[in-house]
């Protein structure tokens, strides 16, 4: 393995630039100038994407923007002390010292180590002191690979021994958790920090750094002997459930590094604190109520709901591909002869295309039937387990582990998975993702309130193996088959009888409503509701050629498309009217819009929310009620403009996007242009 930094990798009071952007993109090339980068547009895209996620500018003149990439083989650094200094975000002003870390996107644990050393080396005052110092690019560089060599895991401080004449309270000891979106350099740079800071105020602590090179559980003795523990995370708590009951100080990732001693003071003060905020699932009354005051009612229901959908949406999205693109190879009649052409032949005793009557096979070719045939099978057992998993994974959201395998079953229930009919060949009631989303929120509020029984010691072993799926599937199970089954099948009976029904005027409306929610918050609540309503039509659509649902996820995806597209395009159009950064975020623009990622147009609502949001509704309203117009449809849930071969009517797609992007674009200009000065295209943001 090459060295993580080598002096070509080095610039010494180096003007990068006036923006944090600048320095990366610098950096990146100066990756790429010494032979470590394979993709250096990657290695750029994926620091600034993690660049937004939240800033990386530490106290004391630090930055360390970071990524896991495609761009690099190998784990990589490359160093520049700025001058001019450059602001990354840090709340006591611009930084000096920039690192820029790559780590190869499948990195193995040897990697993520030497990675992991580096960051703590940053939180040490006197290795940025010897940066500081030096002039030799061979200097700095070595001074980096001895920190990477030589920094050892920091360790809690060992207690002092008890004054032999007096008689204190045991030793108070705190727990924490640090995680980041990437897990490479803040979650450990925050354990250094908490580290330190309990040092100070001669407390013990034990942290879990869940990060990209795993993490080491902290022992049950550990977390059952701590009097509060401290959640400092940008992504969920693994197993959140062992920490059960503790008094709890949570925040982001960044704030043990500006504010460690801080926490550590909260954290005491919770433990004696009797209504503190605790770890959620505690058995007490006081706990459930201190957790459930941490957040809102409105939080909770969407941070559960949208559990369930994102981990569903990998499902739709491989089905719906594999089912579009077998009907691409075998036509659509392949629905007929699938199972004929999987069991009959094989790769080497093709089908026979007119024997079958498939006239719509690609070049009548009958390897294409056969891996048409392939695909569907694949693509529909996608499809079916995607309400199965909308429901386990809703119920995981309200109850941890414990309340997958009964929400996994109430999804089942849902679909009808097993097929149940009776002897005329009718089939049990299917609630659909409606009957999910119920089932799962049923086996979640179960298990979690089976996980919260007093039971004797011997029987804690079986609850969360055997007592709590067994009573959570007999309970929610009985209330799905004997009170919900009907009354929410009749309800899916009638939205699938109401939406086709939708023609004309109401179709319209329809997909300009829709484009107005996926616009509005750009990913958030409402967005998500709109895509969560098209996905799962798209799972009930799989397999007809035409289909309302199928129309409703095209307007759904063009009016997604949108946003990202029109500033883009304002940006070039304009150009006087944005920032620099706003300049960049635009060059980005093209390619997530594109993408069907509507996430990309928020860095422009952030900087000027009242002018850019109504102008991205208008513009995906139009798209969104002109796709319907045309009878734009789409089998596919995501991809955007890569996903043309799941489109019926292309022409459609594209002009109803088009006419959404000119009419965002050209509203945003409108907009901005009233009242407001011109900024220089070079300004900072």
């Amino acid at each position: 393995m090459s060295a993580l930094i080598t002096p070509e990798l080095v610039a010494l009071d180096a003007d990068l630039g006036t923006d944090k952007h600048n320095v990366i993109r610098a950096l990146a090339q100066r990756v790429a100038d010494s032979g470590r980068a394979t993709d250096l547009d990657a290695l750029v895209a994926d620091a600034l994407a993690r660049e937004e996620v939240s800033a990386t500018g530490l106290p004391g003149g630090l930055a360390i923007p970071h990524c896991r990439t495609s761009g690099v083989d190998e784990p990589v650094v490359a160093f520049a002390r700025l001058s001019p200094s450059v602001d990354f975000g840090a709340k006591d002003g611009p930084a000096d010292l920039a690192f820029l870390i790559g780590a190869p996107a499948g990195g193995d644990a040897t990697h993520l180590t030497i990675l992991t050393k580096l960051a703590r080396a940053l939180a040490r005052p006197e290795f940025g002191r010897k940066l500081r110092e030096t002039d030799s690019a061979e200097e700095a560089a070595r001074t980096i690979l001895d920190a990477v060599s030589d920094a050892p895991a920091a360790t809690p401080s060992p207690a002092p021994a008890a004054a032999p004449e007096a008689a204190p309270a045991k030793k108070r000891s705190l727990v924490a958790v640090t995680a980041c979106p990437t897990g490479i350099a803040h979650t450990y740079m925050a354990a250094e920090a908490l580290q330190a800071a309990a040092a100070r105020a001669g407390v013990e602590i034990a942290v879990e750094t869940q990060g990209s090179a795993g993490a080491t559980p902290l022992a049950a003795e550990v977390i059952a002997k701590a009097d509060a523990a401290i959640f400092a995370v940008d992504v969920g708590v693994r197993d959140r459930a062992r920490f059960a009951g503790k008094p709890l100080i949570s925040s982001g990732v960044k704030r043990p590094i500006d504010d460690a001693d801080a926490m550590i003071a909260e954290a005491l003060a919770a433990a004696e604190d009797p209504n503190a905020a605790r770890v959620e699932s505690g058995r007490s009354e006081s706990s459930e109520s201190s957790s459930a005051a941490t957040e809102s009612w409105g939080g909770r229901t969407r941070r559960i709901l949208m559990t369930g959908v994102s981990y569903m949406i990998p499902f739709v999205a491989a089905g719906g591909l594999l089912i579009a693109l077998s009907f691409l190879l075998g036509g659509y009649d392949i629905t007929d002869v699938y199972g004929a052409v999987m069991v009959d032949s094989t790769i080497t005793n093709l089908p026979d295309v007119q024997a079958l009557g498939l006239e719509h096979a690609l070049f009548d070719s009958g390897l294409a039937v056969y891996l048409g045939a392939l695909f569907f099978v694949i693509g529909k057992t996608a499809f079916m387990l995607f309400i199965p998993a909308l429901a386990g994974y809703i119920a995981y959201a309200i109850a941890d582990r414990p309340g997958i395998a009964p929400g996994f079953i109430m999804g089942a229930l849902a679909a009808n998975l097993f097929g149940v009919v009776n002897a005329d060949g009718v089939p049990a009631p299917a609630t659909g993702f409606l009957g999910a989303i119920a089932g799962g929120v049923l086996a979640g509020v179960i298990a979690h309130w089976v996980s919260g029984w007093r039971v004797p010691s011997w029987a804690r072993g079986l609850m969360p193996v055997l007592v709590i799926p067994l009573v959570t599937s007999i309970l929610a199970g009985l209330v799905m088959i004997v009170v919900l089954g009907k009354p929410i099948n009749w309800l899916m009976e009638r939205l699938t009888d109401g939406l086709a029904a939708l023609d004309g005027t109401s179709a319209v409306a329809l997909g300009a409503v829709l484009g107005l929610m996926m616009a509005f918050d750009m990913g958030g609540p409402l967005n998500k509701v709109a895509y969560s309503f098209a996905a799962t039509g798209v799972g009930a659509a799989a397999l007809a050629a035409d289909a309302p649902e199928l129309r409703i996820m095209a307007a759904v995806m063009l009016s997604g498309m949108v946003p990202p597209i029109a500033l883009a395009l304002a940006t070039v159009v304009r150009p006087q009217l944005f920032t620099t950064a706003e300049h960049e975020n635009g060059k980005a623009g093209w390619l997530l819009g594109a993408s069907f990622i509507t996430e990309g147009a928020i860095p422009f609502a952030a900087g000027d929310p009242m002018r850019v949001i109504p102008a991205i509704m208008v513009g995906s309203a139009v798209t969104g009620g002109l796709s319907q117009l045309f009878e734009v449809g789409v089998r596919a849930p995501h991809g955007g403009i890569f996903v043309l071969f799941a489109v019926t009517n292309v022409l459609g797609y594209l002009i109803a996007l088009a006419a959404g992007v000119i009419v965002g674009a050209g509203t945003v200009i409108a907009l901005k242009s009233i009242g407001r000065t011109p900024v220089p295209a070079a300004a900072a943001s």
